[in-house]
């Protein structure tokens, strides 16, 4: 059983179209603003999309209609569809077993199966213990938990879980990600979050979201091993430069010519044109130098570890060289992060003295050719 969504909301700039397989989970991730949220509500039957459709196996959630065929709507409570947000939002008035009852009930179950399923879920998520307290008496944590469980006792076909481990606090988190492992197992869920982590540990794919669109998806380890957009390779912790591939290098239209190594189907296709290395250039992130030459898209990629930072350009071998603004100093580990708009550089504190840097101070991020990834964007 597949979901399948393609839903259009002019008003908010959605225009996204999504599947999500029987037993997978999708973390849905992007900057603020992407539409992510709003993709939940979509699906949840909180908001009505102008254009589109979805049906979760061979059941129709939603579909606006067009000429010859007729709008279809399917309420929230009959979408078989749970939800999980950043708040638990549970019935103040009500215990906790009553709450995680309450869907049960609502589906038409008596108050004896509707407590065996609230007791049984409160078990899987190690919160038995809470099943007479009422929600005031709760912690951060304790609460989620319960509206986890009050999501999955009504045995949805969908999970959404918007932003859930958001409100808690930084002992809680674990603690309810490593429960959801468990718990999101075999079933189908969407969640969508700002944590690498929640992704890593918990979703078998990826979607990225930028202004209302999918812009990139894949695997897990895919994604965050190559990652083809910029909110993507942040999470990566990678530099990522765009632009067309030339020789063994890509050219964009405001870094100049990157320098590096052919990785996938560029090496095959470079080495049966018998292109070579190109130098390596000097290009400025922050300064145009026209389009970038028609070719075959490409994207140029390297960790910020391997970036030196110089106050001026070094002499010597082949490197790429961009003059830059430091725009930010954060600590990272044992080094100092230094980004300068698009770009980080990771160095020792040390250095960060030595070179006196400060937001402000125009430097040159130096990295070798050999350092930087080139393959298909």
């Amino acid at each position: 059983m597949t979901l399948e969504l393609s839903a259009v909301i002019a008003e908010r700039h959605l225009d996204v179209a999504l599947t999500v397989g029987g037993s997978e989970t999708v973390a849905v991730m992007g900057p603020n603003g992407a539409g992510k949220s709003t993709l939940v509500q979509v699906l949840a039957g909180l908001l009505r999309p102008d254009a589109g459709h979805a049906t979760l196996g061979d059941r129709t959630l939603f579909r606006t209609g067009s000429p010859g065929s007729p709008r279809e709507w399917l309420p929230p409570h009959a979408r078989g569809v749970g939800v999980l947000a950043q708040d638990a939002l549970l019935f103040p008035h009500l215990s906790v077993l009553d709450n995680v009852a309450f869907g049960p009930r609502s589906q038409g179950r008596g108050r004896a199966g509707a407590d065996a399923a609230a007791r049984r879920w409160l078990g899987e998520v190690d919160a038995v213990e809470l099943a007479g307290r009422k929600p005031g008496q709760l912690s951060g944590g304790q609460a989620q938990r319960v509206a986890l469980a009050r999501a999955l006792a009504t045995d949805p076909e969908l999970l959404l879980l918007d932003e859930p481990m958001a409100a808690l606090d930084i002992n809680s988190a674990p603690f309810l990600r490593s429960l959801l492992k468990r718990v999101l197992a075999g079933r189908r869920a969407v969640i969508v979050t700002h944590h690498v982590l929640d992704a890593l540990m918990l979703a078998d794919r990826i979607v990225v979201m930028d202004r209302g669109r999918v812009v990139e998806e894949g695997p897990t380890a895919a994604i965050l091993a190559h990652p083809r957009s910029p909110f993507a390779a942040s999470l990566a912790g990678l530099n990522v430069l765009a632009g067309s591939l030339a020789g063994a290098g890509v050219r964009t239209s405001d870094a100049g010519l990157v320098a590096g190594r052919l990785t996938g189907a560029f090496a095959g296709a470079a080495a049966a044109a018998g292109t070579g290395s190109p130098a390596a250039g000097t290009g400025s992130p922050a300064a145009g130098t026209g389009s970038p030459a028609a070719g075959p898209e490409g994207l140029a990629a390297f960790p910020p570890s391997a970036v030196s930072v110089f106050l001026a350009p070094p002499q010597g071998s082949p490197r790429n060289c961009f003059p830059v603004t430091v725009t930010e100093l954060e600590p990272h580990g044992d080094h100092i992060r230094i980004r300068a708009g698009r770009l980080a550089a990771d160095i020792s504190p040390a250095a960060t003295a030595e070179l006196r840097l400060q937001p402000g101070s125009r430097v040159f991020f130096v990295v070798k050719a050999a350092e930087v990834a080139i393959y298909p964007a």
